[in-house]
């Protein structure tokens, strides 16, 4: 075995140390939003949390979970995002995949319009005019469509599939597979490293989305929930609705606004937050797509 040079141990060990240091400092900001979620009302109000609860208490968080605008953004945050995320990674693959074969026609055409698209957009008046022609303001649709296409997305998978063997489709091909029997059956499971990052990509997107809400949505029943957050942390107080509360009201006397907004946060991170761990192994893959070429 090799022995390290003496620049490459110190080179490892001031990697190691800033990548420490980088992910406490990343993590610094979650950890107070938690701490102030579970704290009482009068060690927030008094600045007395830092990273550490002080007077644990879950009374915000079932305030939170008891308020109907938190309960309606949750359902139509779930729907957009996955209804969206499977419209989209669909899209996303069926465009990518002749675009990524030399032999189709207007193959070049396509690709600057599709570059030209990513470059320039229309404008937001624009946007909002079309989506009021068609009546898709105040519908859940006008969650789903802004984010459904995107060119880079779609370069990234067409990227990955140029890289992939031709003699295996070639091989479906001769067994009498259509070109979409052939993406189905044998493309798509041989790209889920860049199925499972776009898919992640597409989906975090969807979730963090608020400016379409706040573009297209004026009802209250269909505002998804990180527009209803970005309402809740730019109020300058919050006051607890009597129809939202249908426990005890003692409970929630020890809770501040601060803390409503932190344990806010906090639930509408942590669905994202979940989904990630099953995600990561394909993701590592993915982010590599394109730095080595066979």
């Amino acid at each position: 075995m090799k022995r390290k040079t003496r620049g490459e141990v110190f080179f490892i060990a001031f990697s190691t140390v800033s990548m420490i240091l980088f992910a406490i400092i990343t993590l610094l900001p979650f950890m107070n939003v938690i701490a102030k979620s579970v704290s009482s009302e009068g060690a927030v109000l008094t600045g007395q949390v830092n990273f550490w609860p002080v007077g644990f208490q879950l009374g915000t968080f079932r305030y939170v979970l008891d308020t109907v605008e938190f309960t309606n953004g949750l359902k139509v945050s779930v729907i957009v995002t996955i209804v969206g995320t499977i419209g989209a990674m669909f899209l996303t693959t069926t465009v990518a995949y002749p675009l990524s074969k030399p032999t189709m026609v207007g193959r070049k055409f396509f690709l600057l319009m599709f570059v030209f698209v990513m470059l320039f957009s229309g404008g937001m008046v624009p946007n909002y005019m079309l989506y009021r022609s068609l009546g898709l303001t105040n519908t859940i649709l006008a969650l789903i469509f802004p984010g459904m296409c995107s060119v880079f997305n779609i370069l990234l998978v067409k990227t990955f599939y140029e890289d992939l063997p031709e003699s295996v489709e070639e091989s479906s091909r001769i067994d009498g597979a259509s070109n979409f029997r052939t993406l189905i059956s044998v493309v798509i499971p041989m790209s889920m490293p860049v199925i499972a990052t776009v898919g992640l990509f597409y989906a975090v997107g969807y979730w963090n989305s608020y400016f379409a809400g706040v573009l297209y949505i004026t009802r209250p029943a269909l505002k998804p929930l990180q527009q209803y957050l970005y309402e809740l942390v730019q109020a300058s107080q919050v006051s607890p609705d009597a129809n939202t509360i249908t426990t005890d009201m003692t409970q929630y006397m020890n809770t501040s606004p601060e803390s409503v907004r932190a344990a806010t946060i906090f639930l509408a991170t942590a669905p994202i937050l979940a989904v990630y761990p099953f995600l990561q192994r394909y993701f590592v893959k993915g982010i590599n797509i394109g730095s080595v070429k066979g």
